[in-house]
């Protein structure tokens, strides 16, 4: 190859070998730089993983009852919407899964996901919340109670409900004898079998009356059988299981009763859930209480006993005298004593327990009565 060729070779390479490297170099330059990944977003709330659950809730209430047509509906409507429908809740009324006495135990052991009952229809099972029983403490009406009631168990956090996880409390305020036949006076009530659960066992006792220990649900069909002469319970019995057409009197006694309820649930249910579920239905939980729960007996009350007078002719006789009142009240004053002495015994705070309970209905009373 001659000198000249020679040049001309190594120009045309110079020129292929510049045209490379610069046609790489646009094409870095001109090459669009990947985006970087949007950093996440601190706030955003990470998806609620769980599959969609329904729920068993067992009761004893009859199936046209408010508290089966107002209070669990509103109650399971509430927890359905607050968890976009993952937590649904299916009634069973009418002691069709557990009846009162075993419903909080059903609810312990699995029977059914979450209940509704009275605490006193298990004596003994609940000592520290039995104290809301205890006659001789004033509740001016059931929201009075209701409040008394959650706020306390709230408050103390009782051993005795830790196995199941409760969804809140409330209470029917006081209660009132219904019977057959007239009681004006202590000696009226002498001998005469009556309905009675948890300590009101003792409280007619006390007084002279011979107790018949039986859930609410059995009383119309004692009653009709003459096993019981009448029941000291709320007014709202007259109504809501019938008890009008089985008794004719009715005499206010409201230093001699309370009942407390439970909603609870499941422990295992409960904890198989996500925090963010478990913190909506506790706020769904504090919203029935205060709309729904702290007040229903009101109403029941005072629509069962304007059903009674109008359906039935129950009579309600004048109010006991002051000193009527006070030969009563002395009676069962002692049970109180019996109820911290036997609390004690077992190592629990019995006096502070009927302490707190009388300064909360102290509380109440005032803002509500």
């Amino acid at each position: 190859m001659g000198t000249t060729l020679k040049k001309v070779f190594v120009i045309i390479l110079a020129v292929f070998l510049l045209c490379g490297i610069w046609g790489c170099a646009t094409s870095e330059k001109s090459a669009p730089a990947a985006p970087a990944p949007a950093p996440a977003k601190a706030d955003t709330p990470a998806p609620v993983t769980m599959k969609p659950v329904e729920l068993s809730f067992s009761h004893f209430f009859p199936p046209v009852h408010p508290v089966e047509t107002d209070l669990v509906p509103q109650w399971a409507a509430a927890v359905d919407e607050a968890t976009d429908g993952l937590v649904k809740i299916v009634s069973y009324p009418g002691q069709t899964l557990l009846n009162g006495p075993e419903t909080y135990e059903g609810v312990k052991t699995g029977i059914a996901d979450v209940g509704l009952s009275v605490f006193g229809y298990t004596p003994g099972r609940f000592p520290l919340i039995e104290a809301y029983e205890l006659p001789g403490v004033i509740y001016k009406n059931s929201k009075v109670a209701s409040y008394c009631t959650w706020e306390g168990i709230k408050e103390i956090q009782p051993q005795e409900v830790q196995d199941t996880k409760l969804m809140f409390a409330f209470a029917t305020g006081p209660g009132h004898l219904m019977t057959q036949t007239p009681v004006r006076t202590l000696e009226d009530i002498q001998g005469m079998e009556l309905r009675a659960f948890g300590l009101t066992v003792e409280t007619l006792g006390a007084l002279g009356a011979v107790p018949v220990a039986m859930p609410q649900a059995e009383v119309y069909e004692a009653a009709a059988r003459g096993i019981v002469k009448g029941n000291m319970a709320p007014l709202e019995v007259l109504q809501g299981f019938r008890q009008a057409e089985v008794t004719d009197y009715i005499t206010y006694t409201p230093f001699l009763y309370n009942a407390t309820f439970f909603v609870t649930m499941n422990l295992d249910v409960w904890n198989s859930f996500p925090k963010e579920i478990q913190d909506k239905i506790l706020e769904v939980n504090e919203k029935i209480f205060a709309e729904v729960a702290a007040g229903l007996w009101d109403k029941l009350n005072i629509s069962a006993l304007d059903f009674a007078i109008k359906e039935t002719g129950q009579e309600v006789l004048p109010e006991l005298s002051p000193g009527e009142t006070a030969r009563w009240i002395e009676k069962v004053i002692p049970i109180q004593d019996k109820y911290i002495k036997s609390v004690e015994e077992r190592g629990l705070p019995g006096r502070e327990m009927l302490e707190m309970i009388k300064r909360l209905s102290e509380k109440y009373n005032e803002i509500y009565g």
